[in-house]
């Protein structure tokens, strides 16, 4: 099964790709990292009881006020309300993890920390699940993919971009009314400049652009984007047919070494691209 990391930055249309990707004539199982992130932290979990207990006693809207949900009757025959615990209120935990300070550094950190195992945890299983059902391809959509270091698992990876910032942050405001233009662009710095993750995939292709690596320009509109990436699925069905996934399916020995192979391949392409950067930050 071919695992196709697609990311990008915050409004820059990797939420519309991956719809794209999801509906025909792609049709792929889309295992999306937001969705999850937001299921591990539900009232309830782990995770909302550390998020809680961390963020809580120095953020006093963290919390949204509980809704109250019927009960079954009592042996009176009297209806009764219960309350439930009180959701995260996300646009105060985000301003309190987004930024450039060293204090919201921290934060974020210990955000991600609380975070990121558990959704990673869940990816791995949703992964087995889509590799035994027979699954040709399936999309993994996570915005920070190299960040986390998702991006070793992946055959291809995908970054949808938009050449100016400026229409990222219009975009980003146009969909988040809420957000003041200070919030906006913590925001988008806190996913890092989009143009440095295309350079990332486009090395990881190589010289001669190739499906392990590709760049998805986002600066049109949907149907310009519709065009862009029918041309990456192009590329990416030609490099990994469905016969061979099959033969991948059928021979689980098989799979693990073209798996194991694929992790050496890109655990030894990020090892050069950080060289390559360090090199580059030593010349300044």
């Amino acid at each position: 099964m071919l695992i196709i990391g697609l990311t990008g930055s915050i409004a820059t249309g990797k939420s519309t790709a991956s719809s794209l990707l999801a509906s025909p004539p792609y049709s792929l199982p889309i295992i999306d990292a937001d969705l999850i992130a937001r299921r591990v932290v539900e009232p309830g979990t782990p995770g909302y009881n550390a998020i809680v207990n961390y963020f809580g006693p120095t953020t006093p809207d963290l919390l949204l006020p509980a809704e109250e949900e019927d009960t079954s009757k009592d042996g009176n025959g009297k209806s009764g309300r219960q309350k439930q615990q009180q959701p995260l209120n996300r646009p105060a935990l985000g301003r309190r993890v987004f930024g450039d300070s060293e204090e919201r550094r921290r934060d974020r950190m210990i955000l991600n920390k609380i975070v990121h195992p558990a959704v990673r945890w869940e990816i791995y299983k949703a992964l087995a699940r889509e590799y035994l059902r027979g699954s040709w391809a399936v999309v993994l959509d996570v915005p920070l993919l190299f960040e986390s270091g998702m991006d070793l698992i992946c055959g291809s990876v995908v970054v949808v971009g938009v050449r100016d910032p400026a229409v990222q942050m219009q975009r980003l405001r146009a969909r988040d009314p809420h957000l003041s233009a200070e919030d906006a662009e913590n925001r988008v710095r806190s996913q890092g400049d989009v143009r440095g993750k295309v350079a990332r995939a486009e090395y990881r292709g190589g010289a001669v652009s190739s499906a392990r690596g590709l760049a998805v320009w986002n600066d049109g509109d949907k149907a310009d984007l519709e065009a862009e990436l029918a041309k990456a699925m192009t590329l990416i069905r030609a490099s990994s047919p469905r016969w061979w996934s099959w033969l991948l399916l059928l021979a689980p020995p098989l799979g693990v070494v073209v798996a194991t192979w694929n992790v050496a391949c890109n655990f030894m392409n990020r090892k050069s691209w950080d060289k390559m950067k360090r090199e580059e930050k030593a010349k300044l």
